[in-house]
């Protein structure tokens, strides 16, 4: 049985998200398991601000996912810790993570046996992006 595990802020969930869901279920096999790592809100905010949706909420959605198998706390930003304890075969890795901490997973999940599989956000999109659009539209309008 395959372990994959790919991790989430999954603030608004959007159809990148999905998609890479999607890939790491077919990447994970019929009688494989997609562990998702949720960041708790201290996690996020090691790089980014504070999410709108609470942990609880956005740990509830990504139990919703019907390609996610086990949702698990991820209280880092870096996956690494909760990689070392669930030790999975894969470590699904996004293109909008810095080359220096995909190398460093890379690194570990080789010591463990397993491996990194870097996927591009499909399509190109980001929850930041989406809660600009949000803002700016909401701009436009209040000043109309």
């Amino acid at each position: 049985m395959k372990i994959v595990y790919s991790y989430y802020v999954l603030d608004l969930v959007h159809r990148g998200h999905l998609k890479m869901m999607e890939n790491a279920k077919a990447i994970a096999g019929k009688d494989g398991k997609l562990i998702v790592g949720i960041l708790t809100d201290e996690a996020v905010m090691e790089k980014k601000s504070k999410p709108i949706l609470s942990f609880d909420e956005r740990f509830d959605l990504a139990n919703a996912i019907k390609y996610v198998d086990l949702v698990v706390a991820q209280e880092t930003y870096s996956p690494l810790p909760n990689v070392k304890k669930i030790k999975p075969d894969i470590l699904m890795e996004s293109t909008s993570h810095t080359d220096e901490a995909i190398e460093e997973a890379r690194e570990l999940m080789e010591s463990i046996g397993g491996k990194v599989i870097v996927i591009p956000y499909y399509p190109p999109q980001s929850s930041s992006d989406i809660k600009n659009s949000i803002i700016e539209a909401n701009n436009k309008k209040n000043k109309v």
